[in-house]
This record gives structure tokens, sequence and C-alpha cells, in this order.
């Protein structure tokens, strides 16, 4: 069984905090065997760890996009942020890329909005029903459904902002993931979600306050 994390933040995101060594621990600890590295609007970083660490690490970016926050996994090329929903899913489409939806219909964390989302729905491949900072504002259920009407794949992960927010939500597959297969493997996968200390909520808040007491 393998555990995967479709949904993290290393240093290289304003607000996260996860550095490269800590990555390297992850994975050769085995508390999560695929991670995800989706910095925002970047993915200089999860180049640089996939070189180094190799298909353990899934290169992403979560994109800022005029309807809300999309990733897109296994890319090669950055993509720019402040694009439309539509001219966001068609650059990762581009590269052959795998369209994730994080935390659809929040507000407090640009989600894509519903009706956003049913404009786009033939282009989603995987929902996160589960995201792991998710407590005040939880649209997992409906997630959940949506996913379900629109026979979309779908994933726990983390959202994690530091080295504590990983290991307590997941996905666990069979099989190895890769580009080609990740979709396929979600087919059965087992969705294990429990929320990690309440102070990881603090991650993204602190990251900003100690950078800009740094410059």
């Amino acid at each position: 069984m393998f555990k995967i994390d479709l949904h993290t933040h290393s240093t290289a995101s304003p607000d996260g905090s996860i550095r490269p060594e800590q990555y390297r621990q992850i994975i050769e600890s085995g508390l999560i065997n695929y991670i995800a590295v989706t910095d925002h609007n970047r993915i200089d970083m999860a180049q640089e760890l996939h070189h180094e660490l190799g298909d353990s690490i899934i290169v992403g970016e979560e994109i800022n996009t005029t309807s809300g926050e999309i990733i897109g996994l296994f890319l090669k090329k950055a993509i720019e942020p402040n694009l439309s929903l539509q001219e966001a899913i068609r650059a990762i489409k581009a590269q052959k890329g795998i369209v994730y939806v994080p935390h659809p219909f929040e507000t407090v964390r640009s989600g894509v909005p519903i009706e956003a989302l049913d404009d786009v729905a033939e282009d989603v491949d995987i929902v996160e029903v589960h995201n792991g900072r998710t407590v005040f504002q939880n649209r997992g259920p409906q997630a959940a459904v949506w996913a379900k009407l629109h026979h979309k794949r779908r994933a726990a992960s983390s959202d994690a902002h530091g080295l504590k927010g990983i290991g307590k939500t997941y996905t666990t597959v069979s099989e190895k993931p890769s580009a080609k297969t990740l979709l396929v493997r979600l087919d059965g996968a087992h969705l294990t979600v429990a929320h990690p200390p309440l102070t990881t909520l603090l991650y993204p808040k602190i990251n900003r306050l100690r950078r800009g007491l740094h410059r």
C-alpha cells in the first residue's frame, strides 16, 4: 500500500514552511510515500525536490485563477496566475497534467464556487473531498456529493503548510501511482482523515509574519 498526499506547501510558498530536508524525511520515513509539492503559482521548488528525490515527489502548482484556486499535478512548466479557470485548466491539460480541485466551494480559502466548477466539470480529474486544514468551513460533504454526481475521482490531502500538518489526512492506493496511472489507482483508494494539531492551522499566518519580519 502507498500513502499519497496531493496538496502541500514548501518554503517556496509565501505561507509555507516545509523545508527540502523535511520532504526527504517524510519520504524516507514512510510517513507519506508520494507527495505533491503544490506551491502557490510556482513549481521551482517542486522541480528541485523531484530531481533530488525522484518520482516520490509530484511536481504541482496551486494556481490562483479569477474563479478561485486550482491545482495542476505532474507539471513541466509553471502556469501564470490570474488566468480564467478555463485558461488555467487548458494550460494544465496542454502539459498532460492532472486537474485537481482543492477545497472546493470554500470562501475563506478561495475555493472554486459550484457554478464555476459546473462549467468546467468535463475537464476536472480529481476533487479534494477531505482537506486536512478544514475546521470552520467544511465543504467536504458537498464536494463529495459533487464528485459522485459528476463521476470524478476523490482524494484526501493535508494542505500542509508545515511539517506537523503531514501524515494525518492522505489517500492510500494499492499500487505505485504515476502521471499515467494515478487516476486509475484512485478508483480503489482509501481516504484517511484525521486533523493535525490545531496549531498547524496557524502555519500560514505565522509563516507570512516571519517573512515580513525578516524583510
